[in-house]
């Protein structure tokens, strides 16, 4: 009887040992022989594991270091893989008797990283909001997740169930529009209520929300966008996840986050960075407050927590090529640790672009956060690439209204005056409207002489351009309390619409317009390294007439904005010095040979850009 009852409850202690050895968790999943960076941080989550001693056998592969956190169910190993080389291993968990082993797996890693592009001035990027742009498999859209949740197409708030497939079957659409590269609205898990759709509550660093595909999936969109010459820029999010990560349920310790004994809300204070008179309350409101309650706010002081998301991006970089990335809220994350990360990113991808979301309301603001700038007290960022969101705030109302001194284009003139203060203007990311602003059109116009004005000042001035989906379209609008009414599904893209804009067909007269003004303007623009790398020169605002030149090792391009409602003769003389003693150019838009001799005469809102 004894003898039964011990082997009874030594099939029950193996059996629960079994079931620990399957529940325990590591992240990353799996990792590279090879990286630059030798030094490899697991975090290992099951019940009491920092209760556990790991140990190693395998060429290469040795633990640095093992960390217990508050919480006994994490163990944060350090391990050296300077050495090591690929193939999959035992990590062994030893408390007493007890014993556990995982098999951890180093890939091979690609012997170029050459396919990984990050993104320049030759490219212009197109904002997708994957759950509003193409529901490619509705079987994905109403799945069990741990937060209830209803795909609504009614509710602006909702999911719409949008995802990867989406996408991947639109890129015919995509590359004959003419643009680059496309940068999606976060992928990552979001298990939070509503669904969550806009992405930047992150609840799984290492899983693409299932409601938009699988990691492969991901994979496979970004080759197929490699394939076509197309490349893709990640969103992430650094400063917060979302307030369902397992984090929140069983929190590492207690300086993970920042405030998590007594809720503070960050004051958006972004100034305090360079503001003389900041006083240290505002300091720490803005960089330790949460950006929302569902938004936990990240430690990145914390090293383990800094290691954590420096290596999340490097992961998925390696895993699915990613060509670069957009980080989210940028100046609310510990900016040491930023600094850090984009030396790690470089050092591992020389070639890779990073572009922050800095949301400064003027250029110098902007200009403080770029790599190399002069305005930052001699603490370099590293940040390649930043975003100007001046333009977009003065855009709309610049090219819709008369010009006048201060207003119109004028004010677009003085705007680009102030380039000065960035040390890299080609790094610069210039933009009309996105996911957060309203859209750049207020309504459907009735003709599109501003809209083609506007579009081609953003495509020809130094800068890389982005649009954002449905632009080329004319979507239109003001948020009107929600951000969903300015996040609208591309008609065409669900089964069952009554209207496909996809396709020509399903488009009106003045939308095909916009579309093919645009696919024109792009298809010039790519390849075309007088505006990608060439030096810009103004002329003030004559007449409501702006003029400006590109050039490059001897070629020029001459752009003439009018921007009154009113028919000019516009005397060149004063523009002698950008046309070259040449008495003609080439119109692109219209192929015609412009006369350019002692008065140019321009319709309302004409524009025109001359090849010299």
């Amino acid at each position: 009887m004894r003898r039964k009852l011990n082997l009874s409850f030594l099939l029950s202690f193996l059996l629960i040992c079994g079931m620990f050895a399957q529940n325990l968790k590591m992240e990353p999943a799996f990792w590279w022989s090879g990286m630059k960076n030798s030094e490899l941080q697991l975090m290992v989550y099951g019940k009491d594991i920092g209760s556990y001693r790991a140990s190693v056998d395998w060429p290469g592969v040795r633990i640095k270091s093992a960390v217990a956190l508050e919480s006994p169910n994490y163990l944060l190993l350090y391990l050296d893989i300077a050495d090591a080389a690929a193939g999959s291993f035992p990590i062994t968990f030893t408390n007493g008797k007890k014993k556990i082993k995982h098999t951890y797996e180093l890939k091979e890693r690609k012997e170029s990283t050459a396919d990984i592009g990050g993104f320049d001035s030759s490219d212009v990027l197109y904002l997708i909001m994957p759950d509003r742009f193409a529901n490619g498999d509705p079987t994905n859209d109403q799945i069990p997740m741990k937060q209830p949740y209803q795909v609504d197409r009614n509710d602006p708030n909702a999911r719409h169930g949008g995802d990867l497939a989406g996408i991947e079957q639109h890129l015919d659409y995509i590359e004959d529009l003419g643009v680059t590269a496309i940068w999606l609205n976060p992928v990552l898990e979001n298990d939070m209520e509503g669904g969550s759709y806009h992405g930047y509550a992150t609840t799984d660093y290492y899983q693409v929300d299932r409601r938009f595909g699988t990691n492969e999936d991901y994979a496979r969109l970004i080759d197929q966008c490699h394939q076509r010459g197309i490349r893709v820029v990640m969103d992430m999010i650094f400063n917060h996840c979302g307030s369902n990560h397992p984090w929140m349920e069983d929190v590492p310790s207690r300086d993970w986050f920042n405030n998590l004994d007594e809720y503070m809300e960050t004051n958006h204070a972004k100034e305090v960075y360079f503001d003389p008179y900041a006083s240290d309350f505002d300091r720490k409101k803005m960089l330790d407050g949460w950006f929302v309650p569902t938004m936990p706010d990240l430690n990145q002081k914390n090293p383990h927590v800094a290691k954590y998301l420096t290596q999340n991006s490097i992961w998925w970089i390696e895993y699915a090529r990613v060509d670069g990335i957009r980080q989210d809220t940028y100046p609310y994350a510990d900016l040491d640790m930023m600094t850090d990360w984009c030396r790690e990113v470089m050092a591992e991808y020389p070639q890779y672009n990073v572009v922050g979301e800095a949301w400064m309301n003027y250029t110098i603001g902007s200009a403080y956060w770029q790599t190399g700038s002069k305005l930052n007290f001699g603490r370099d960022t590293e940040l390649k690439s930043v975003m100007d969101f001046r333009l977009t705030a003065i855009a709309s109302n610049c090219f819709h209204e008369e010009t006048g001194w201060g207003t119109g284009l004028s004010a677009i003139y003085e705007h680009m005056c102030y380039d000065y203060v960035y040390a890299d203007i080609n790094n610069v990311l210039r933009f009309f409207e996105n996911h957060d602003t309203e859209r750049f059109l207020p309504e459907m116009p009735k003709d599109l002489k501003a809209f083609k004005q506007s579009h081609i000042f953003l495509l020809t001035i130094p800068g890389m351009p982005q649009l954002y989906y449905g632009q080329e379209l004319l979507m239109n609008g003001k948020k009107n309390g929600s951000d969903g009414n300015v996040r609208r599904d591309v008609p065409g893209g669900w089964p069952g619409d009554a209207v496909n804009q996809f396709e020509p067909s399903g488009r009106t007269a003045i939308q095909n317009e916009a579309w093919d003004f645009l696919q024109k303007v792009l298809t010039w623009r790519k390849g075309n390294e007088v505006i990608a790398k060439g030096k810009m020169k103004h002329f003030q605002v004559n007449q409501g007439v702006y003029v400006y030149e590109r050039s490059l090792d001897g070629k020029s391009v001459l752009v003439v904005l009018n921007g009154t409602n009113n028919k000019v003769d516009l005397p060149l003389a004063r523009y002698a010095e950008v046309l070259h003693g040449k008495e003609s150019g080439k119109e692109i838009l219209s192929g015609r040979t412009i006369a350019l001799k002692e008065t140019l005469t321009l319709e309302p809102k004409e524009s025109l850009i001359i090849e010299m």
